[in-house]
C-alpha cells in the first residue's frame, strides 16, 4: 500500500515540477489520469481543522475571507517512530522545515507570489510534504473554500472562478471527493454537498465529512446524517471533532485534541454505537486504505496511457527535429543536411519518382506545338507582302534568274516569328521549375540522423503536410538561392533557344535554292516590264505549289517558301525543347543551389546562427513536449519499479 500511494506522490511532484497542473493545454497530461483525494467544503465548514487533525500539526494559514488561494497537493509520509518530524516544499527542494511555523508562512508567501499580494486565486498547485510518525500515507489536495459573496479587493467573478476550479479538479473520474460540511448547518445549504452532487451523482466518489458536531443545538444530534438517513453515499459518512477556536488561540496540543475527539465520540450517548468509526485518526486511516484500491485499480489504465502518450510525443517530437547544434561545424552541417535533402526531392519531381516532372513535358507535347500552329504564315505570305518583299529586294536592279534576296527576306519574316513561341515555351518550363522549388521545399523535413534522412527518401507516401518550418530563415534562403539559380538558367536558355531561331534566319538549306524554277517561264522574262515580271501567277509559285491556306505548317514537297518555313518549324519543334532542357532542366538537377553553397562557405557563425533561428512557435512547442516526454517517462519508470502487491 505505501508503495502504491508513493508511487502517486512522486508522479504527482513530478507533474508540478514539469508544468502539470491538470489545467486545460495543448500538451496531453497526466495529473487528470492520477487518482487523488480533493477535499472541498465552504468558508467555515472547518476544512482546515479536518486537515491539520490528520496532520497532527498546525500549518496551515488561518483567518477571515479566503485563505486558501491557491490548491496545496499535501502528501504524508510515516516516518519510523522516534524521527523527528519535518516538511518539504517542491519549490524548495533542499531545505527541510521543522518549525511548523514557518511552514504557514511559506504557504502564504508562496501564494503570494503566484497571485500576488492580491485576493486573487491560482489553479497552480503549491506541494507540500510532511514526513511525520504520527500520520499515515495519504494524499490530500486543499482546494479553496467554496464562498457566496466577494470580499473586499476580490473581483465580483471570484465566487465563480473558485467553484470554477474546485469542479476542474472534483470532475475528473478519478477524483475522490472528501466533502466537508458543517454538522451545525443544513446539509441542503452545504456548499461541499451541492457541487459534490452536481458532478458525482451518484455518490460513487464522494465521502462525507461531518463537523463541528459538539456545536450543534442542545437537543439536536448528527446520527440521522451520519447513519445515512439524511443524505445517502455509498460510503459512510465521517464525524470529527475539531479543536475550538479557544483551544488554537491557547496552542492546544494536536495530540491531546485527538484524545479528546475519541473520548467525546466514546462518552457521548448519541454517538457511542459509531464512535468506532468517527474522529480524524479514523477518517485518515480510511482515507488510506481507500485511495490505496482506487490506485489500485486504476494503475492498468495509467499504463496503457502513459505507453501510448510517450508514442505519441516521441513521434511529435521526431517530426519537429532536434536542436542544432551550437558550434559553427554543426551548424554548418545542418545546414548542408537539410539543402542536400531539399536537392534531392527536387530531382525526385523532375525524374518523376514524385509528381510534376511530367508538366515540363507537355510543355514540350503540346503547348510549343499548339504554339507554332497558330502562327499565321499566310499572312507573311499574302500576294501583296509577297510583291512587296520582292520588289524591295531587287532595288534598281531587278534579279535575273530567281529573286533570291526576296526569298531571303520571306523567308526571314516568317522565321522569325517562331521567337514568340519559343521564349514562351522557356518561361514556362521555368514557371514549373519555380514550382517545384516550392513543392520540394514544402516537403523537405529537417532530419538530423542519417538514418531518418534514408527513411524519408525511402518512404514513397509523401505527404503534403510536412514543411521545413524549424528554420523559416533558411528555408527563405534556400528559395530565394534555388530561384535565383533558376532565372540565370533562364536567361541562358532563352538566349540559347532563341539563337537556333536566329541561326535559321542567318544561313538557309541550300538545297532549297538549288531546287528553284530556272526557266524563263517560271523565272520571268528581264526584257519584260517589272509589272509583268511580279504577276499574281508568279508569285503564287514562289510561295507554294499547292494552295496556300491548306499548306500552312505542313510539310510539303517542292521547292517554295512555305515549305521551306514548315521545314524550319518542324525541325525547331523538336531542338527547342533539347536546348531547354540542356540548359534549364539538366543544369537545375546538376547546379541549383551551386551558388547558395558558395556563399554559405564565407559566412561567418553569426550568419549560420541566424539561418537557423527557428520559429519560436517550434522551439517553444519542442520545449513542453521534451518536458511532458520527460514526465511520462519518468512515471513509467516509477511504475516499473513498484512491485504490486495482490
Amino acid at each position: 500500500m505505501d508503495n502504491l500511494i508513493s508511487l502517486v506522490n512522486k508522479i504527482q511532484r513530478a507533474c508540478t515540477a514539469l508544468g502539470d497542473h491538470g489545467e486545460a493545454s495543448a500538451l496531453p497530461t497526466l495529473w487528470e489520469s492520477l487518482p487523488s483525494i480533493a477535499v472541498v467544503g465552504g468558508q467555515s465548514s472547518g476544512k482546515s481543522s479536518v486537515l491539520e487533525s490528520v496532520v497532527g500539526k498546525d500549518f496551515l494559514p488561518r483567518g477571515s475571507g479566503i485563505v486558501t488561494r491557491r490548491p496545496l497537493v499535501l502528501q504524508l509520509h510515516k516516518i519510523d517512530e522516534g524521527s523527528r518530524e519535518y516538511a518539504e516544499f517542491l519549490h524548495l527542494p533542499r531545505k527541510r522545515f521543522t518549525d511548523f511555523a514557518a511552514v504557514r508562512r511559506e504557504i502564504q508567501d508562496e501564494t503570494d507570489r503566484e497571485t500576488g499580494r492580491s485576493k486573487q486565486i491560482s489553479s497552480v498547485p503549491i506541494h507540500l510534504s510532511i514526513y511525520s510518525p504520527n500520520v499515515v500515507n495519504l494524499t490530500l489536495i486543499d482546494l479553496p473554500g467554496l464562498t457566496k459573496v466577494a470580499v473586499e479587493g476580490q473581483p465580483d467573478s471570484i465566487v465563480q472562478d473558485i467553484e470554477n476550479m474546485v469542479r476542474a479538479f472534483i470532475e475528473k473520474p478519478n477524483c475522490i471527493i472528501l466533502a466537508i460540511s458543517p454538522a451545525n448547518q443544513d446539509l441542503a445549504t452545504s456548499d461541499a454537498i451541492k457541487i459534490s452532487r452536481e458532478v458525482d451523482p451518484t455518490g460513487e466518489r464522494t465521502l462525507g465529512v461531518l463537523t463541528k458536531i459538539d456545536l450543534m443545538d442542545k437537543g439536536t444530534d448528527a446520527v440521522d446524517m451520519l447513519e445515512g438517513k439524511s443524505y445517502r453515499l455509498k460510503f459512510p459518512w465521517v464525524g470529527v471533532v475539531n479543536r475550538s477556536q479557544a483551544d488554537i488561540n491557547k496552542n492546544v496540543d494536536m495530540i491531546a485534541a485527538r484524545r479528546r475527539e475519541r473520548e467525546y465520540f466514546a462518552s457521548t450517548p448519541e454517538y457511542k454505537h459509531l464512535a468506532p468509526r468517527m474522529g480524524s485518526e479514523y477518517l485518515a486511516k480510511m482515507l488510506s486504505k481507500h485511495l490505496e484500491g482506487v490506485i489500485k485499480s486504476k494503475i492498468p489504465g495509467i499504463q496503457s496511457l502513459i505507453n501510448k502518450t510517450i508514442a505519441e510525443l516521441e513521434s511529435e517530437l521526431s517530426r519537429l527535429g532536434k536542436p542544432i547544434a551550437a558550434d559553427a561545424g554543426g551548424k554548418m552541417y545542418s545546414i548542408m543536411e537539410i539543402c542536400r535533402l531539399f536537392d534531392q526531392i527536387y530531382k525526385e519531381h523532375l525524374d518523376g519518382i514524385r509528381p510534376g516532372g511530367d508538366k515540363i513535358y507537355n510543355v514540350f507535347d503540346n503547348q510549343l506545338p499548339a504554339a507554332l500552329k497558330r502562327l499565321q504564315f499566310d499572312k507573311q505570305l499574302s500576294m501583296e507582302n509577297i510583291r512587296k518583299l520582292i520588289t524591295e529586294a531587287d532595288g534598281y536592279q531587278p534579279h535575273l534568274i530567281a529573286p533570291e534576296q526576296g526569298y531571303r527576306r520571306l523567308i526571314e519574316s516568317s522565321v522569325v516569328t517562331i521567337r514568340g513561341p519559343a521564349e514562351a515555351a522557356v518561361d514556362a518550363v521555368h514557371g514549373l521549375l519555380k514550382d517545384l522549388v516550392h513543392k520540394a521545399i514544402s516537403e523537405t523535413i529537417a532530419w538530423e540522423s542519417d538514418m531518418a534522412l534514408y527513411r524519408l527518401l525511402d518512404n514513397v507516401a509523401f505527404d503534403d503536410s510536412q514543411e521545413l518550418k524549424q528554420y523559416p530563415a533558411l528555408r527563405v534562403e534556400v528559395s530565394n538561392a534555388a530561384i535565383e539559380s533558376l532565372e540565370r538558367m533562364k536567361d541562358t536558355s532563352k538566349k540559347a533557344t532563341l539563337q537556333l531561331v536566329d541561326m535559321e534566319c542567318s544561313y538557309l538549306t541550300v538545297d532549297f535554292f538549288r531546287k528553284l524554277p530556272q526557266d524563263a517561264d517560271k523565272g520571268g522574262n528581264p526584257t519584260h516590264s517589272i509589272f509583268d515580271r511580279y504577276n499574281d501567277s508568279y508569285l503564287r509559285r514562289i510561295v507554294t505549289t499547292t494552295d496556300l491556306k491548306s499548306s500552312r505548317c505542313n510539310m510539303q514537297t517542292g521547292s517554295t517558301v512555305l515549305s521551306y518555313v514548315t521545314m524550319v518549324c518542324g525541325s525547331l519543334r523538336n531542338s527547342i525543347p533539347k536546348s531547354i532542357v540542356y540548359c534549364q532542366v539538366r543544369e537545375a538537377k546538376r547546379s541549383l543551389l551551386d551558388h547558395f553553397f558558395t556563399d554559405l562557405g564565407k559566412l561567418e557563425q553569426k550568419q549560420l546562427s541566424s539561418l537557423l533561428n527557428e520559429d519560436p512557435a517550434v522551439m517553444e512547442r519542442r520545449a513542453a513536449l521534451a518536458k511532458r516526454l520527460e514526465l511520462y517517462r519518468s512515471a513509467q519508470a516509477e511504475i516499473d519499479a513498484v512491485a504490486w502487491s495482490k
